[in-house]
């Protein structure tokens, strides 16, 4: 057993290498030097008639800038020399013969992502403002939304599903709603609850109740529902009231069936919040997300994609433990 999980860890980091060195391969071009610009004589009129040195003329060339670009440095009425102590042309933005600028406005490469992955793992909780947070402060704002639908929809899941389990007169009652309700989208509900709740941050741990509260809800239906018969007439031969036989019978033996309606709900609550999030705005992992693309920072939205799975991946190992604590044999 342990000689498998070391192999599968290293075909798993072995992948993981394979994975990054074709994304570095990809995402990696070739620069090229800008070649000397050949301007024709009525161009080189034009811009010393605006005042620019045959010199700062030739020099452009040199770098490659095209006569546009060199026409509109021409109307800033700044010489080489003016321009190079205020940082240079590109201070200015423009850029030296295009290609040459092909490998900084590309897709970003790992090497590029894990730049920016230092800078927010090693400050995470900076705060500059609306629109300039850590990474930090993103994900407390998101897992408080996450957490808060969650346990709201444990309260009300659980219950309902050991009254759906214990009764077949209820769950026939209450079935046809499930059905109807589970289909519907998350994001879906969310405009509704704009509209009623009139708060973004109240709207979004909605979301995330309606989306949580199913999985909990039919799973612990199904675990109640197949207690088997024998632990049940020794709860009627000892004489346990229904109360007694729930919490000292049922929950033990549906708590494996419970758990993982759980593990399957977290899992469905932390893909929602990152959509609800675009939406809703404000702060918090997912609108982090759309802001980095808004800025077409796309190094920093890469790694909050990252670090979206690995929160997820923590969430769903966690509640994965616990199932198997609880967890029995026969």
């Amino acid at each position: 057993m342990k000689n498998n999980n070391l192999l599968a860890g290293l075909l798993s980091l072995t992948l993981l290498v394979v994975f990054l060195v074709i994304w570095q391969a990809l995402t990696t071009t070739t620069v090229h030097d800008a070649g000397t610009v050949t301007l024709s004589n009525e161009q080189v009129g034009a811009l010393s008639e605006k005042g620019m040195s045959q010199d700062d003329i030739d020099a452009y060339a040199k770098q490659g800038l095209t006569f546009d670009q060199i026409d509109q440095i021409a109307g800033l009425g700044l010489s080489l020399e003016e321009i190079d102590a205020a940082g240079g042309i590109q201070s200015f933005g423009f850029t030296t013969g295009g290609a040459a600028e092909e490998a900084e406005t590309g897709f970003p490469s790992p090497m590029l992502v894990w730049r920016e992955a230092s800078e927010q793992i090693f400050d995470p909780f900076y705060d500059r403002g609306p629109n300039d947070k850590g990474i930090g402060i993103q994900l407390q704002y998101s897992l408080a939304r996450v957490l808060t639908g969650f346990v709201l929809a444990i309260i009300v899941a659980v219950p309902l599903g050991f009254l759906v389990g214990m009764s077949p007169l209820w769950s026939a009652a209450i079935n046809p709603y499930v059905q109807v309700l589970k289909p519907i989208s998350p994001l879906a509900w969310l405009p509704v609850a704009l509209y009623l709740i009139k708060d973004a941050e109240q709207a979004s741990v909605f979301v995330i109740f309606i989306c949580s509260i199913w999985p909990m809800l039919i799973n612990t239906a199904f675990g109640v529902a197949n207690v088997k018969p024998d632990w049940l007439n020794i709860a009627k031969t000892l004489e346990l009231s229904k109360l007694q036989t729930a919490y000292r019978v049922i929950l033990p033996a549906a708590a494996p069936t419970i758990l993982t309606g759980m593990r399957i709900s977290i899992g469905i609550a932390w893909l929602v919040i990152v959509a609800a999030e675009m939406v809703i705005g404000g702060v918090g992992v997912g609108y982090f997300v759309w802001n980095e693309w808004n800025g077409l920072n796309l190094a920093s939205m890469i790694f909050a994609i990252v670090v979206i799975g690995i929160v997820g991946l923590m969430l769903d190992l966690a509640l994965g433990q616990a199932l198997r604590v609880i967890e029995y044999k026969e």
